[in-house]
């Protein structure tokens, strides 16, 4: 018997195979325990489309606010300090396609104190105001009472900073205070002078991510250059793309326009832990919640293994009436794989629907028992996110059929070796 030779399935295969799920148990059918291997699997299916969906979504909130507060690339090396060619470079970049904007910036660390000596420390980051207003993840979350508009803009403009509202709730700053920021500044030879100067918070941003808010502070990069003493010197210089998550696809483009004594470095690389870290979760988590499947599926074997036995007699007549081996292995092997398939198709519903319509099921849910799943105070987020991927659902979907197969195929096998003699000898 071959593996051809199984696949040749024939009419009165299917429609034996149909009889004997439909039989009760009292008749030696499997009909309990079809129902039970079949919401097993059911259930399963959708726990692990539920699951996988769920952090596919977290993991993408999370991603897609710490590229939208960050840059998607880096440029770094003697380009940016060649004060004659960098304009050019920067233009360059900007026409390659694919690239949103290339935008300078200094970063420092420092301490940020108000008047009542409240005191915290944070990274002072200067940045081109017109590239900071068309960041939505700032601009669009700018609380009551702040403003953008003087950001940048003539003298009093300049003297305007924006914090993350973590940092402005620990030192206990609203818009329209006053600040003073100090830096370490340079040596000289009297040793390191701290650099020390006033400004007005504009506004309080919140991204979402605590180490953000609770970090930064941006001010004009000109103010920025003046206040650390670095007249016309640039960190780095940050390249957004418009498909993040394929940034390595532009690299060859981006470091040729570049050139010479430039090095670039994407955020899969600066990110590197956090990413991979995401990664292995994501692949440990399929791995682990696959065993669920396994296990709803080991159902079908005792299922199958029972009605062999109660059919024994049938075995015997089928063989006697001339039926092969391998048409009493594809009997029962379709018994097992409808089970299998039904159960699939069924968990696959329920886990596309329960994805689609998460938010409403979260929101009835609340309603109900009057209790809110997310506090946006506390979490990032106020919803359960859920983002569901082609390419993992058809997985799971394969993945939950392979198992069902193999579970009914031993047995399947073990019914095909019965011989007619000894199925008749007590009948």
């Amino acid at each position: 018997m071959n593996l051809l030779s199984l696949l040749r399935f024939r009419a009165w295969e299917f429609d034996l195979s149909l009889k004997y799920l439909r039989t009760k148990r009292k008749d030696g059918g499997i009909a309990v325990i079809a129902i039970i291997s079949f919401v097993g699997i059911a259930l399963a299916v959708t726990a692990l489309i539920s699951v996988l969906s769920i952090m596919n979504g977290f993991r993408e909130e999370l991603m897609s606010r710490v590229l939208a507060f960050g840059g998607h690339g880096y440029v770094y090396g003697r380009a940016i300090d060649d004060f004659a060619h960098r304009d050019d470079m920067v233009a360059r970049l900007k026409n390659v396609p694919g690239v949103i904007s290339a935008s300078p910036f200094i970063d420092s660390p420092g301490l940020i104190q108000t008047g009542a000596g409240r005191t915290g420390g944070g990274i002072m980051r200067g940045v081109v105001p017109e590239d900071l207003k068309k960041t939505p993840i700032i601009a669009d979350t700018i609380a009551p009472g702040g403003s953008m508009e003087q950001f940048g803009i003539g003298d009093y403009g300049g003297d305007v900073v924006l914090m993350g509202d973590g940092l402005a709730r620990q030192i206990n700053a609203i818009p329209g205070d006053e600040v003073t920021l100090i830096s370490p500044g340079r040596s000289t030879s009297f040793g390191a002078a701290p650099l020390r100067k006033t400004y007005i918070v504009g506004g309080l941003f919140h991204s979402g991510v605590s180490q953000i808010d609770q970090s930064f502070v941006y001010m004009p990069i000109q103010q920025a250059q003046l206040f650390f003493d670095r007249e016309d010197e640039w960190d780095a210089l940050e390249i957004r793309v418009d498909k993040p998550y394929e940034v390595q696809e532009y690299r060859d483009a981006i470091v040729k326009a570049v050139g010479e004594g430039g090095l670039f470095e994407d955020w899969t690389i600066q990110n590197a832990a956090t990413w991979s870290a995401l990664k292995i979760e994501r692949a440990a988590m399929r791995f682990i919640l696959f065993f669920i499947v396994i296990i709803a599926t080991m159902n079908i074997i005792s299922g199958v293994v029972m009605l062999v036995k109660n059919k024994a007699r049938d075995v015997a007549i089928l063989r006697t009436m001339g039926a092969g081996r391998a048409s009493i292995t594809r009997v029962f092997f379709l018994t097992g794989v409808m089970i299998g398939a039904a159960g699939t198709a069924t968990g696959l519903l329920l886990g596309v629907l329960f994805c689609t319509f998460i938010r409403q099921i979260q929101l009835a849910l609340e309603a109900v028992f009057n209790v809110k799943v997310f506090d946006s105070s506390v979490y990032y987020l106020d919803y359960v996110p859920a983002k569901m991927e082609l390419s993992e659902v058809i997985f799971v979907a394969v993945a939950s059929l392979l198992a069902s197969c193999l579970s009914t195929l031993f047995p399947a096998l073990w019914a095909s070796k019965l011989e007619p003699v000894e199925a008749l000898r007590y009948e």
